[in-house]
């Protein structure tokens, strides 16, 4: 039974599961993999080091697969801020069509993309933020509860409470985002009103993802108890799996008087965190997990993981068809 919703229709896609952008993650071959498995794959923008880069980047993915794809781009704090234009700009010159934003002051990247006929999906961590966004004209949010990797916003609002809140409050579509890896979330998602699920940390950890095969083995080995926050001091929170490095930030963040960036520049240096994938030293550096990694113990192909979770959700709300039974008519 396919799962139909209006994220399905929009983004013109089989499966409402979308890959959101991971920096060094996201790369061709696992953006179309689970493109051509029927979901939404995305190429992350910064994880190349210039547009030009990034417009390679979008031809390769288009050598894999002809069914839809997106960009991310997330605009960070930075003394040095990457050239979001150039990116932004490369990507739709090459015809791309659907972008994932997230971070700061998105408003402008968002009105070119609209103005451009481009389909939107931005990240958020709060109601109010997501309310700002669909006034700035986004198509579809990405709702991120804090059971996800990277930046859970500074609320610690859990997915359960802002997906309830989302249906309540929102007027346009949207996805769940955080702590789902499997098809129980998925239905969950689907419960509480999302029209999709955005997954990071599950798309790690599959055949087709460009990280060492130690750091997926790492992950599949691990508990939901293995991430840590880290900046919560510089209130730029971020859950990343919890290793020496993290543990070793951690412990100066709790130091009297806290850590200042500059005590801390070096370990958690976005180079180490790429070394990481690189090598398969899960200890070199900083590196992004969600709380999911306690439910993912394989390392499926996309397309086996996809239509794995498209059963799964048949199978519950089959199941749940049975538990909730209308009454007979007198």
């Amino acid at each position: 039974m396919p799962i139909t919703t209006s994220v399905t229709r929009i983004l013109g896609i089989r499966v409402p599961i979308v890959q959101g952008g991971m920096q060094w993650v996201g790369l061709p071959q696992l953006a179309a993999a689970v493109s051509e498995a029927g979901g939404l794959g995305i190429l992350t923008a910064l994880t190349q080091p210039n547009p030009a880069a990034l417009r390679e980047a979008i031809r390769a993915t288009r050598k894999l697969t002809s069914k839809p794809f997106g960009v991310n781009i997330t605009l960070l704090p930075s003394i040095n801020p990457p050239d979001y234009e150039g990116y932004a700009r490369v990507a739709v010159e090459e015809g791309v069509r659907i972008f994932e934003t997230a971070g700061n002051n998105p408003g402008p990247l968002i009105k070119y993309f609209k103005s451009q006929n481009c389909v939107v999906v931005h990240k958020c961590t709060t109601i109010r933020h997501a309310k700002s966004a669909q006034k700035l004209g986004v198509d579809i949010l990405s709702i991120d509860g804090f059971e996800c990797a990277g930046h859970p916003g500074e609320e610690d609002i859990g997915g359960l409470l802002l997906l309830a809140l989302a249906a309540k409050e929102l007027n346009i579509p949207y996805l769940a985002s955080g702590g789902i890896a499997d098809g129980r979330g998925f239905a969950g998602a689907l419960a509480l009103g999302a029209a999709g699920v955005n997954m990071g940390t599950r798309f790690m950890c599959t055949v087709e993802s460009p990280i060492h095969e130690n750091i997926k083995n790492k992950i599949v080995g691990s508990k939901e108890t293995d991430t840590v926050h880290i900046f919560r001091t510089l209130h730029n929170t971020a859950r990343v799996f919890k290793n020496k490095v993290s543990m070793e930030v951690v412990s100066l963040e709790r130091q009297p008087g806290g850590a200042k960036f500059e005590d801390i520049r070096e370990l958690v240096s976005g180079q180490r965190g790429k070394v990481v994938y690189e090598s398969g030293d899960p200890d070199y550096g900083i590196w992004s997990a969600g709380v999911t990694v306690g439910l993912i113990n394989d390392i499926p192909t996309c397309k086996e993981l996809i239509d794995r979770m498209e059963r799964e959700v048949e199978d519950i709300v089959g199941g749940l068809n049975k538990v909730v039974s209308s009454k007979a008519k007198l």
